[in-house]
């Protein structure tokens, strides 16, 4: 399946709608209080695990590899529409849906390359209720397009678009400094991943809480809040 994007300012995607807040004799009351009492114990967010990031010529060869695809008749990936990239003259994102995980591409024409992609994938330790609202973004970006906001602006459209974002076991140094900053603009948290359904952990968590693999920063999709999302995907509190 794919699909054409309209511009960003007119919503790249619908992204699932919030459901309807829950009733007010929710017993998510404890749930927030709990956000609120760890809130108050620690004063900034953990870093969770850095990985090591791959090397420039690898990112590259992927690049070239997808862009080959992208102008390849036959290829899967040939023939996406394309569209401007706002605020980004001269370059230009395509993007497909497979499996109900998206992929971005952005593309230079100009160089005849692929600036990077990003892709939003479906999260195995989710069940299905949860599985519908949570998608992990990974992004790889060539060297030269780096540090020019374009993955930023991708995960920004999502986020206005209602999408949550999980992040991964691990990140790279770009990467936790890109969530480290849309965390400064949407609300979020920390969710540990196990037994197929999410449990939140609070906005703050302590240094042998975010060693475990199965935690995860939470960003919440415009729209949303957490007594919204506990009743979407049956998420737990601690």
């Amino acid at each position: 399946m794919y699909l054409s994007l309209p511009p960003f300012w007119s919503s790249w995607l619908a992204w699932p709608k919030p459901p309807p807040a829950p009733d007010a004799s929710d017993v998510f009351s404890s749930f927030l209080d709990v956000s609120r009492r760890q809130a108050r114990r620690l004063a900034q967010p953990a870093e969770l695990r850095i990985d090591v990031d791959p090397p420039d010529a690898t990112i590259e060869q992927e690049l070239s590899a997808l862009h080959q695809r992208l102008h390849s008749p036959g290829d899967a990936l040939h023939g996406l529409p394309s569209t401007p990239l706002p605020g980004h003259p001269g370059l230009f994102v395509r993007s497909r849906v497979a499996d109900g995980e998206l992929y971005v591409y952005i593309e230079d024409p100009l160089r005849q390359c692929l600036a990077g992609t990003t892709v939003f994938n479906r999260l195995v330790e989710l069940n299905r209720r949860a599985d519908r609202h949570l998608r992990a973004p990974h992004s790889r970006y060539a060297p030269a397009y780096q540090r020019r906001g374009l993955a930023t602006a991708v995960y920004r459209w999502a986020l206005d678009g209602g999408q949550c974002l999980v992040s991964g076991a691990r990140q790279s140094a770009g990467a936790h400094a890109l969530w480290q900053r849309l965390g400064r603009d949407y609300p979020q948290g920390y969710v540990c991943l196990q037994h197929k359904t999410p449990r939140y952990l609070g906005r703050q968590v302590d240094a042998r809480v975010q060693e475990a693999l199965a935690t995860r920063r939470l960003l919440l999709g415009r729209g949303w809040t957490l007594a919204r999302l506990a009743a979407a995907t049956g998420m737990l509190s601690v």
